[in-house]
């Protein structure tokens, strides 16, 4: 979710009633942390606690310099990235390209729990491909290294994002391990959220691509699971106050020039299921002043509010 879970968001679907965030995933390299992408992963002023930073590498002594440091700017929770598939990622020996390398993954969390006095947490998937389903022998070296939680995506890294998402591996992980288990992968609305829950015996589940630009789906999450009933969806006035904030908090955290910019990928998934809303997108993409995002958007939903109430 690098390039997503920015502060912004993190700050929103906090609100929205997620139980915790991670910061976007952030390099071992500190010589690398000058670069403005990097300082603003950084940032964790004003953030809701406990503030959770996810660090990915392959080297354990940089790793666990990288946590160290992260702890000296205000990380409560270190979450070391283990789950990326991305190619770039990968062929760095980082990510999800260490689950074929257990000596080093048993090396780099028993270096970064040991560098640090606050929860150390690890993101994995199933394995590094559909033969080689080593979450398990994973999920027990992080158990035993001092690992706090983990989250499981379920699919391989040969996999990326595509087919279905498996949770018979997760559910041999929460029996194999006592430490707490987030699943993950697919759990696109609240009746998904417990039936995964119900099939894997996880602790909880983690939520992904499904909150882009529908944030609320942890509101949704967490009162079908208190309830067992759903709630509607959002009435359009709701969507359109919460998008503008999002896009306000946007404009103030990167600047006007990097805000608005950022925004047109969000407005996106927002609006991907509205009426008219690819047509609209292709507008607000050409906008190259903050004020005037804010504009459109308000006329936008407008528009469609007017349409919806003469329907009615």
């Amino acid at each position: 979710m690098a390039g997503v879970t920015d502060q912004p968001f993190r700050k929103l679907c906090r609100q929205m009633g997620a139980g915790l965030t991670t910061s976007e995933m952030v390099t071992s390299d500190t010589r690398l942390w000058n670069s403005r992408k990097s300082q603003t992963r950084l940032n964790h002023e004003g953030e809701l606690e406990p503030r959770s930073v996810q660090i990915a590498g392959g080297d354990p002594a940089m790793m666990a310099d990288a946590a160290r440091m992260n702890v000296e700017r205000g990380a409560q929770i270190v979450d070391i990235n283990m789950g990326c598939p991305a190619k770039k990622v990968c062929k760095k020996a980082a990510g999800s390209a260490l689950l074929q390398d257990e000596p080093l993954v048993q090396e780099i969390l028993t270096q970064v729990v040991q560098a640090v006095d606050v929860p150390v947490t690890l993101k994995i998937r199933t394995g590094w491909n559909t033969d080689n389903r080593n979450g398990v022998i994973i999920a027990r070296m992080a158990e035993q290294a001092g690992i706090a939680a983990l989250a499981v995506h379920g699919r391989t890294r040969a996999c990326k994002f595509q087919g279905d998402a498996e949770y018979d591996t997760i559910a041999e992980i929460v029996d194999a391990v006592s430490i707490p288990v987030m699943a993950n992968g697919d759990i696109n609305d609240a009746i998904k959220a417990q039936q995964v829950l119900s099939h894997t015996g996880a602790a909880a589940v983690m939520v992904g691509r499904a909150a882009q630009g529908r944030p609320w789906i942890f509101r949704e999450i967490n009162h079908f699971l208190a309830t067992g009933k759903l709630l509607p969806e959002p009435a359009l006035k709701d969507v359109s106050e919460l998008l503008r904030s999002h896009i306000q908090e946007l404009h103030s955290f990167y600047g006007e020039y990097m805000g608005l910019r950022i925004a047109r990928k969000h407005v996106g998934w927002y609006l991907k299921t509205l009426a008219n809303g690819k047509s609209f997108i292709k507008t607000f993409n050409t906008i190259e002043c903050a004020q005037e995002q804010l504009e459109s958007v308000t006329e936008y939903f407008k528009q469609l509010i007017t349409k919806e109430d003469q329907a009615a």
